[in-house]
């Protein structure tokens, strides 16, 4: 799953809802095509399926249109133009996702398939891949006070189970997430 960010205003899939409160506070703004969702629609439907889930389908449509609507601004279209400028890329399918951030003037694209998008490529668009991990860490790093507040306010709207700071540290860590975490480990007593 692909998602572009444009810094200064500023996963899997299981990694979506810690930096999707982040987002709402402003650090960042994601930025999709429907392309781009309909991969992520793809990885969550078989991350369920994977755990037997037996409504997977309806439940990655549900997430998907979740998102749309949580972020309707995210939408990035008309960017077919930018093609041409992603010629070298290791994995041409992924032409889509480095248009849409040349679309949208993304200072980041946030990818755990960091191997499809060379550093030599996108410095030449004046562009940076980075692992969700990463990017969420270096973010909370920005404005440590306001992004505490953030992941507090994500934590307590747990309520099936309710989630300790130390629980939700442990499931973030188990869903590859460990830079944050070590990030996010001093400020426990204000999660």
């Amino acid at each position: 799953m692909h998602r572009l960010r444009r810094r200064l205003h500023t996963r899997k899939c299981t990694k979506a809802k810690p930096a999707a409160d982040p987002c709402e506070a402003e650090f960042f703004r994601f930025r999709w095509s429907a392309t781009i969702l309909d991969e992520t629609q793809k990885a969550i439907e078989k991350i369920l399926a994977d755990k037997d889930v037996a409504d997977a389908t309806v439940r990655a449509s549900r997430a998907r249109a979740s998102m749309e609507a949580a972020f309707e601004e995210a939408m990035v279209v008309d960017f077919d133009q930018f093609l041409s400028a992603c010629e070298g890329l290791p994995d041409e399918n992924d032409a889509h996702v480095v248009a849409a951030a040349l679309k949208t003037q993304a200072a980041v694209i946030v990818t755990d398939n960091l191997r499809d998008f060379p550093e030599e490529l996108l410095r030449r668009l004046n562009l940076e891949a980075r692992s969700a991990d990463a990017y969420i860490a270096d973010t909370i790093a920005l404005d440590t006070g306001r992004a505490v507040a953030a992941v507090r306010r994500m934590r307590e709207r747990f309520r099936k189970p309710e989630k300790t700071a130390d629980v939700l540290l442990l499931d973030m860590e188990a869903n590859g997430l460990t830079e944050t975490v070590d990030v996010l480990k001093p400020h426990i007593l204000s999660l």
